[in-house]
């Protein structure tokens, strides 16, 4: 049974809890024995003489401990047959064996303690659950499966569950699915196809996720091990160990010397032996002394200071790491870097802050500073529609993408601030965003007028709009320019509304977001990391590729490309007279095998019969195109 696919009825029965009263203690109990603990099994740390066991059985240790072994044997027998023993070169090998060793286990176990201290790092989150009917207060590690929790914007998910309730709920995925962007959640929704994708999932929410508008109520239905971050885990503690290249490398000198070794004592034994035998001097201790001087010659081929040699460069190189916030935890795994011919590297959160910011704002043009923003509706309608807030230290609270929005009103330096907006200005109703209309709606009393203010996606707010043809094709244009620079656009409309009336209902609704007057765009992107320029650089010098991994669209990837030097130039494949039109966010028409880029002005489709593949299109395109766009 799929958690996204059952019956809520089925899972709180199965879980023996209710929506309301939650779990009582001994239920909680009972499912904490039967599903486990809300913590990821930790693998139990090495033991002193495992990880001492494991840094001697290096090859080029084994071969080095071998050679001493044989060298001292040697000089046991000389010193028992009266010879000449010299045992400091024994005490020499079995010294750089005792270093490499050492040198090993004490770099690997600081790093250990490092990764240690990394893992209890919000351990001790807390959230809101209700047992025994009341709210109560638990630290994440005590939930159990058929737990109800309570979450609001700004909360982490403890554990993977089933939405039971939700308001206007939006969550942060991005550390799971790696989209920037929240994502719009529905305990209403009914799922029937288990092979749903986890990211279109949108009745459940996932451990590890955040909150970011809106509230809800979950059933817990997988912890610890069991979630989505769990199997995740799970997996890479599971996966196979392999060697590095240089492990490799040096196994492979390590069995080159052994065998050149060999072949040379070998070579000299038998040289030695037909000498004797020549000369009538073939005796027990004629050969006795020819086979331990071929020995010797195998103890002399091991370079007993290269284990050591190797044991100190790789933990400098740990120290280097660590002074850069790099933790390995394999020592001889800090030589692979040094290996590396190509990184692909995550956009969200790795080469992005993770973190919407206002790049630019459109009214007659385009504004990349925040002192121009003048226009009163835009204004409004950036402080007064929205439900987002901003924290005293400046920290989102709700929405990114309108907390992005408030501010940059702030640092527009207006002489106002948007909560003082709100506190002049009443608001008389609002409808929230829904993935279905794609905007938001908010009516205000400002200065004794009641004003319709919208927002949202440009198609839409742009339907409502009473724009001519020209002005259409323009804002087009600026749209895709946006879009090529990796921006994403919210679209501002308003309207003054002759009084106040429930616009509820169906044609009020309608006739109220119709004949609207466009205000402008507001262009958000998740801005590269500072570092990332010079990151990505050094790493071009060094001969080193680097790949961006990303859902983005092409457009939208590409101006990422460019904005990092990745692509020298950009050549759009496609096959002639095929335009792509998707919810008019993204644009392109792919014409003779290039990339048009100022679509949709009549001459970049000149000569086009029919626009395929656009479905769906707004009023104002078919206004524009007619029945070339279909």
């Amino acid at each position: 049974m799929q958690a996204f696919t059952a019956e809520k009825t089925e899972l709180l029965a199965t879980y023996g809890t209710d929506a309301n009263r939650g779990l009582t203690e001994a239920q909680a109990q009972k499912n904490k024995e039967q599903y486990g603990e809300n913590a990821l099994t930790r693998r139990k740390p090495d033991s002193l003489l495992k990880r001492l066991w494991d840094a001697a059985t290096e090859p080029m240790l084994l071969m080095l401990i071998a050679a001493g072994l044989i060298a001292l044997a040697v000089n046991i027998v000389r010193r028992v047959t009266g010879g000449e023993a010299d045992f400091l070169e024994c005490v020499g090998v079995f010294v750089a064996i005792a270093l490499s060793v050492v040198i090993s286990v004490v770099m690997e176990g600081r790093s250990a303690k490092a990764f240690e201290a990394l893992s209890k790092i919000n351990a001790d989150m807390t959230v809101r659950a209700v047992r025994d009917g009341q709210t109560v207060t638990l630290q994440s590690a005590h939930l159990a499966v058929g737990d109800v929790v309570l979450l609001s914007a700004g909360d982490k998910v403890p554990a993977d569950g089933r939405l039971l309730e939700s308001t206007a709920l939006q969550v942060d995925e991005s550390a799971l699915t790696g989209e920037s962007f929240p994502v719009k959640k529905d305990s209403q929704l009914v799922l029937t196809d288990e092979k749903t994708p986890l990211a279109e999932r949108a009745n459940m929410l996932y451990s590890g996720t955040f909150v970011t508008e809106g509230n809800g109520r979950l059933l817990v239905t997988a912890v610890g091990d069991a979630t989505e971050f769990g199997k995740i885990a799970g997996e890479l503690g599971n996966a196979e160990k392999s060697s590095t290249p240089l492990q490799e490398k040096l196994a492979r000198l390590g069995k080159t010397i052994t065998v050149l070794g060999v072949i040379a004592a070998g070579i000299v034994f038998a040289a030695q032996l037909i000498f004797f035998a020549l000369h009538g001097g073939l005796h027990l201790e004629a050969v006795m002394e020819a086979f331990i001087t071929s020995i010797v010659l195998i103890v002399a081929a091991v370079p007993e200071g290269l284990p050591t040699i190797v044991a100190v460069s790789l933990s400098i190189n740990i120290i280097k790491l660590s002074k850069q916030n790099a933790l390995v935890k394999k020592m001889i795994a800090s030589e692979t870097i040094g290996c590396i011919s190509v990184i692909c590297s995550d956009k969200t959160g790795t080469l992005t802050e993770n973190k919407m910011t206002v790049r630019a704002f459109y009214d007659t043009r385009w504004h990349k500073e925040a002192a121009a923003l003048q226009n009163e509706y835009l204004t409004h309608n950036i402080c007064l529609n929205t439900t987002a807030d901003l924290a005293p230290d400046g920290g989102f609270i709700g929405n990114p993408t309108e907390c992005a929005m408030l501010r940059f009103f702030e640092q527009a330096d207006t002489g106002n601030t948007y909560r003082r907006e709100r506190e002049n200005h009443t608001r008389l109703c609002a409808f929230p965003f829904s993935s279905e209309l794609k905007h938001m709606t908010t009516i205000s009393n400002v200065d004794g007028r009641i004003l319709s203010y919208v927002k949202g996606s440009p198609e839409c707010v742009l339907d409502m709009c009473a724009l001519k043809p020209d002005r259409l094709a323009e804002l087009c244009r600026v749209l895709v320019q946006a879009e090529e620079q990796a921006m994403r656009v919210i679209a501002f409309a308003h309207k003054e509304l002759a009084e106040m009336e429930d616009f509820s209902a169906k044609e009020a609704h309608r006739r109220m977001e119709s004949d609207m007057v466009f205000d402008g765009f507001v262009a958000i992107a998740d801005p590269l990391r500072s570092d990332v320029y010079d990151a990505v650089a050094a790493c071009r010098s060094a001969g080193v590729g680097v790949k961006i991994l990303t859902g983005d669209n092409i457009v939208t990837a590409t101006a990422i490309a460019k904005e990092l030097d990745l692509l020298a130039d950009f050549t759009a494949l496609g096959k002639p007279v095929l335009g792509i039109c998707r919810g008019m966010q993204t644009i392109n028409v792919f014409f003779g095998g290039d990339l048009v880029q100022d679509w949709p002005g009549h001459s970049a489709i000149e000569g086009v019969d029919r626009l395929h593949s656009v479905q769906n299109a707004p009023s104002f395109l078919r206004e524009l195109y007619g029945e070339r766009c279909m």
